[in-house]
């Protein structure tokens, strides 16, 4: 993941990449509304829809290789602790004490057998869909570790004090539990490879000799992952072959975008030389706003970096240009921290949101609540909970008439539950159902405006918010920038304060965005 810059203020620098800077991008954009870098969903049958069968539309949910990975390690972490101390009361039967003796000696066979069994690679998904060829790496790694044990005890001149039954019952039992674990591993394993689910979908962007050369590169690293779904390509058509290399090219950069709008997409990689800057600028501000990884290729690329300033596809070089905010073990932190504290202050609100709902049913006649769609992440459409607070027969679905101060829509309980944003509270149903976040950017109206034009008219790269899951409060709101949006300026400065969280995001972060929220809240100028 692209290395986080120190916190600065969001005025001095939004949205930074490895490669490119985001200002570059809109530079090449042009001025607002002469580049559209992510259409909005279109009504019309999907693009996808138009190039891929039926059945692509409907790929499975991606699964971390990351995150399994870590999952392994701890669970057979775990195993060998436990069977260790679980034959020690089976075999000793409290005739030795357990102590820090025994517990130090597990501790140590746990470490050392999780560290040879990474060095033998036994965590990569390829292994762990092999059993019989990683079989072999595991009793050799599972034996030396025993063997390094016992060398440790006899330096140590300790190892009289240690049951020799216990110590092979260790060994015999561990690597039986080890083994049978594998095996069932690699049958689950297996199945979700076979599903798709560690696939890395990857679009190619660029034609021609180039392109066939990164594919056939791509091809040959048989454990990377890699399934290639298609080739982008903005030059005229006459000047490039409908297929690349055996796959289709599926359109423009512009049709791309679309299409990772309703297919699931991990990655993209340009084959396009690094010395058409212009060119890959103006496609990179249409594609920056999509939660997906994008790369340089370096394979066939003339300049010579040292190693590490490649990362790697396989062995296939790339320069790193985007990565994707979120990814990996954030997610699962971030989703586990939204959905804990989410629950608890559903509970510690309980309160509020029944005397709230009261008031909304008892001076109103209508639903307690109000359902708006709103873009959630990757623009996916979510229906958003709020306490209703507009007259059920002026309520605006879309937004498309802006709130103003003495709105004559606005209820008297609903004017008090805008200022002090009361009526959000329905939306930590939202975060436990998981369309919104407890902290991002927030999810707009479909039809919210700024002087009477479309957010994402006003501000280029709107859409870029939506490179993460939306929030019930976000780094914008705290920073003073909640309320009406009825100059571009102010959704032009929401926007940066959005795109400096999803730089900058942490887990500290979030804390500190919730604890300030309420005080933010006192502020209440722009809320009505």
């Amino acid at each position: 993941m692209t290395a986080r810059r120190a916190a600065a203020q969001p005025e001095e620098r939004i949205g930074s990449v490895r490669a490119f800077d985001v200002r570059d991008l809109l530079e090449a954009a042009g001025p607002p509304g002469t580049v559209d870098p992510a259409p909005a969903p279109r009504t019309g049958a999907p693009l996808a829809e138009t190039l891929l069968p039926a059945a692509s539309l409907t790929q499975p949910k991606a699964v971390s290789p990351v995150v399994v990975a870590g999952l392994v390690r701890t669970a057979e972490a775990a195993l060998i602790l436990g069977l260790g101390a679980a034959l020690h009361a089976l075999l000793l039967r409290g005739a030795v004490p357990f102590g820090l003796t025994y517990a130090g000696v597990i501790a140590l066979v746990s470490i050392t057998t999780v560290a040879l069994f990474e060095a033998a690679g036994a965590y990569r998904i390829a292994a762990m869909r092999a059993f019989s060829r990683t079989a072999v790496r595991l009793v050799a790694a599972w034996s030396t570790t025993f063997l390094v044990v016992a060398a440790v005890l006899v330096f140590a001149k300790v190892a009289d004090h240690y049951s020799r039954l216990w110590l092979g019952a260790y060994f015999a039992g561990g690597l039986a539990l080890l083994l049978a674990g594998r095996y069932a591993l690699a049958l689950v394993i297996g199945a979700q490879t076979r599903a798709g689910r560690f696939d890395r979908r990857t679009a190619i962007v660029g034609g021609g000799p180039a392109a066939e050369a990164l594919i056939a590169a791509l091809e040959a690293q048989t454990e990377a992952g890699l399934r290639i779904v298609g080739v982008f390509d903005d030059r005229n058509a006459d000047r490039t072959s409908d297929v690349v290399a055996g796959y289709p090219k599926l359109g423009t950069v512009s049709d791309l975008v679309d299409y990772a709008r309703h297919t699931r997409l991990d990655l993209i990689v340009f084959t396009i030389p690094i010395t058409a800057e212009a060119r890959i600028l103006q496609m990179l501000a249409k594609l920056w706003v999509l939660p997906i990884d994008i790369r340089l290729s370096a394979h066939a690329a003339k300049l010579r970096l040292r190693p590490r300033s490649y990362s790697y596809l396989g062995a296939v070089p790339v320069l790193d240009v985007f990565d994707k905010p979120i990814a990996d073990w954030d997610v699962v932190v971030k989703a586990a921290f939204d959905r804990c504290v989410g629950a608890l202050m559903l509970l510690a609100l309980a309160p509020v949101m029944i005397a709230v709902a009261l008031a909304v049913r008892l001076t109103s006649r209508g639903p307690i609540f109000f359902k708006q769609k709103r873009h959630g992440f990757n623009n996916e459409l979510i229906e958003v909970y709020k306490f209703r607070s507009m007259y059920v027969d002026q309520c605006d679905a879309t937004a498309s008439r802006m709130v103003t101060r003495g709105d004559p829509r606005v209820t008297p309980v609903g004017r008090f539950i805008r200022k002090t944003s009361l009526d959000e509270l329905p939306q930590l149903f939202n975060v436990l159902r998981g369309d919104l976040s407890l902290v991002g950017p927030r999810p707009h109206a479909l039809e919210a405006k700024a002087a009477n034009t479309l957010y994402d008219q006003v501000v280029d790269g709107y859409f870029a918010r939506h490179r993460v899951k939306p929030g019930i409060t976000g780094w914008a709101q705290v920073n003073g920038w909640r309320g009406e949006t009825d100059t571009p300026e102010k959704i032009q400065r929401r926007v940066e304060h959005d795109l400096y969280y999803i730089e900058n995001w942490s887990v500290r972060l979030d804390l500190q965005i919730l604890l300030t929220t309420p005080f933010a809240l006192l502020k209440t100028e722009n809320a009505y």
